[in-house]
């Protein structure tokens, strides 16, 4: 079976970054490793090509010589993966579709002309599939009733990959997530007990990539990676050792909850290990709203002296934020922005609160009869929220687009991003000293320019570098490198402003609805629960 892997475009987004790519001669931040792992789990005398469409398009040589076409997609991807469902079949190709988006929602997948729709985790579903293809079978649907466990899962076929065309490579350690997040569709898909692989798995993944010749980033995807502390633990210990007998070929990037600072003994042990940056699902300084949408575990100590905590450790935060709570008060865009200053935060996702299919809030909003027509969510932060708030949705999305343009303002950046690495701590290893590779020496200088010459920033620019070197000169790199994100949201917060402004006009000349009103006996039941917490 010869198999032609495809992964659609993602439209321009917070992670797309590519101002910052194009300064490294690179296309895009992170491979598809779900598509490589699914390669690994396919029987290994089938013949595999990849293509990502985010580097390139697929060829008419390759549409011809491919028997089965195979697509993974997140719901950002939707309207390319149904484009290319229809190109595949327009081509006469046996379509095979899996992946978050269509397991969520296997109908549009269906409708754009899949045969195959495989749902759920592939570890048990894939080999239905081949089953049904070894018997003839053109088409099915199949599903899970359990989650695997992922210890049998083999190693991506990082080999089908492009190198020269990513910024970071993908690895995974866990799946699931032990909360209960109103808004997230993670613990719909993957459960909410963190199921992770051996250390020995994790560390054979490495090997590969360092036998690949891989030598930059490694993000660890796992939504988070501290979910079983124990395991993490476990793994922490043997990757400090094998990263200093490689001579610490790559750094780590993950995402984790907040509670992380909390365990000073894990967080050094990811400083150990290379970790430099932790992605916090943040989400508002809010405490109403945090309670509300379940996320006690930003409620139990305080939000910024735990982020502090992180960064004093030596890990920079990036955090997500989110706007359009049910009860939310006036100000909130403003709140998120302080609270960002005042916590130095570089890096923040900020997005309007979306109703993700089949999630917690999705099926409340249903019963309560609040979904727009025809608009599933997604994650995009140039998308207005797919319900009715319960303020105006004109002043959430002007709060919204203030707000995000405040963040990214070039001095107020680069402000933030000085107090941040300035209290950073630093590992207590040095990794052997390297020349940059001469594209990121050209990046440097480009950014020099631009941010110490070109802009007004450019006096604020050189007395943080300076000051940076002389006070805290073990992160300078990691301090340098972060700078030129600037580069990104310089034009991407204006993409956001255009988008949503002009999606709000449509919206206003449709005639706004109402905000939502919480009926009598739902705010009478909340009122009590607050006398009785008090």
């Amino acid at each position: 079976m010869r198999v032609l892997f495809v992964y659609p475009v993602f439209p321009k987004t917070f992670w797309s970054y590519e101002k910052i790519l194009d300064l490294v001669d690179r296309k895009v931040l992170l491979p598809p490793l779900g598509l490589v792992t699914v390669a690994a789990i396919l029987p290994q005398e089938w013949e595999f090509k990849l293509v990502d469409r985010n580097i390139r398009a697929v060829t008419e040589e390759e549409w011809e010589w491919a028997e089965m076409v195979i697509f993974s997609a997140m719901i950002v991807q939707k309207q390319d993966l149904i484009e290319q469902i229809g190109e595949a079949k327009r081509h006469g190709k046996l379509v095979a579709v899996g992946g978050p988006y269509p397991t969520s929602v296997p109908d549009v997948a269906k409708a754009a002309g899949a045969d195959f729709l495989i749902l759920d985790e592939g570890e048990l579903t894939l080999p239905m599939f081949v089953d049904a293809v070894n018997r003839g079978e053109t088409s099915g649907i199949f599903r899970a009733t359990e989650k695997p466990d992922v210890t049998s899962t083999p190693i991506p076929r990082f080999d089908l990959l492009d190198f020269t065309a990513y910024d970071s490579m993908s690895i995974q350690f866990s799946r699931g997530c032990p909360f209960q997040c109103e808004f997230c569709d993670i613990i719909v898909l993957y459960g909410r007990k963190p199921r992770t692989k051996t250390p020995a798995q994790l560390l054979a993944e490495l090997d590969y990539l360092y036998e690949l010749g891989w030598r930059r980033s490694v993000f660890m995807v796992d939504d988070n990676f501290i979910g079983n502390k124990r395991n993490v633990k476990l793994l922490l210990n043997e990757l400090k050792i094998w990263v200093a007998e490689h001579q610490y070929p790559f750094s780590f990037d993950t995402e984790a909850s907040i509670d992380l600072a909390q365990d000073q003994e894990l967080m050094e042990l990811m400083v150990e290990c290379g970790f430099k940056a932790v992605f916090l699902g943040i989400e508002t300084p809010d405490e109403d709203s945090l309670q509300l949408t379940k996320k006690f575990q930003n409620t139990r100590s305080s939000l910024t002296e735990a982020v502090e905590a992180i960064i004093r450790t030596g890990l920079r935060p990036m955090a997500g934020f989110i706007i359009g709570f049910d009860g939310e008060k006036a100000g909130a865009g403003d709140r998120i922005v302080r609270f960002a200053e005042l916590a130095a935060i570089p890096s923040t996702t900020f997005a309007m609160l979306q109703a993700l299919p089949n999630t917690a809030l999705w099926h409340r909003l249903t019963k309560e009869g609040r979904l727009r027509e025809n608009k599933d969510g997604n994650i995009n932060q140039t998308t207005l929220m797919n319900f009715i708030p319960t303020r105006p949705l004109a002043d959430i999305a002007s709060e919204y687009v203030e707000a995000f343009c405040a963040l990214y303002d070039p001095t107020k950046y680069l402000d933030r991003t000085y107090r941040c690495f300035l209290m950073m701590g630093s590992p207590k290893w040095t990794a052997p000293a390297k020349f940059p590779e001469l594209i990121v020496l050209k990046a440097f200088a480009i950014i020099l320019w631009r941010q110490g010459i070109k802009r007004e920033t450019r006096w604020k620019f050189w007395h943080h570098l300076f000051s940076i070197l002389k006070r805290n000169p073990k992160v300078f790199d990691h301090y340098l490198a972060t700078c030129a994100h600037i580069e990104h949201f310089y034009e991407y917060r204006q993409i956001v402003r255009d988008e949503i402004e002009s999606q709000l006009k449509e919206y206003l000349a449709q005639g706004a609805e109402k905000p939502y009103v919480v009926p009598v006996k739902t705010q009478e039941k909340k009122q009590a629960k607050e006398a009785i917490a008090s």
